[in-house]
């Protein structure tokens, strides 16, 4: 089902949001280059909100301890984690963004 997160001129280019949908929490990543991307909120190597992170068109890299995901795809791109996050779905539709989640 898509859940509408927000206005898309709400996440501005470079940054991340952090969205609880029940007790999940998903890090909404907007590019820098503008595209939408919707992943896991926690890095699989701790507790830490990826959300915080650094951005750029391709990866999150987590404030912590460096490691970096692929947006698209969760995998992860250096250590300290080995563990992919989950991705989801972003549609955008009349200038709010919604995301594919299932409970």
């Amino acid at each position: 089902m898509a859940i509408r997160i927000c206005a898309l001129d709400d996440l501005k280019p470079g940054k991340a949001l952090r969205v609880k949908i029940g007790d999940h929490a998903l890090a909404i990543v907007r590019t820098p280059s503008g595209d939408v991307k919707a992943l896991d909120d926690k890095c699989s190597h701790g507790e830490i909100s990826l959300s915080e992170g650094f951005v750029d068109d391709k990866t999150i890299e987590c404030w912590a301890h460096g490691a970096k995901f692929e947006l698209d795809t969760g995998k992860p791109l250096s250590l300290p984690a080995y563990e992919p996050v989950a991705t989801y779905e972003v549609l955008i539709e009349n200038d709010e963004i919604f995301v594919e989640y299932e409970d």
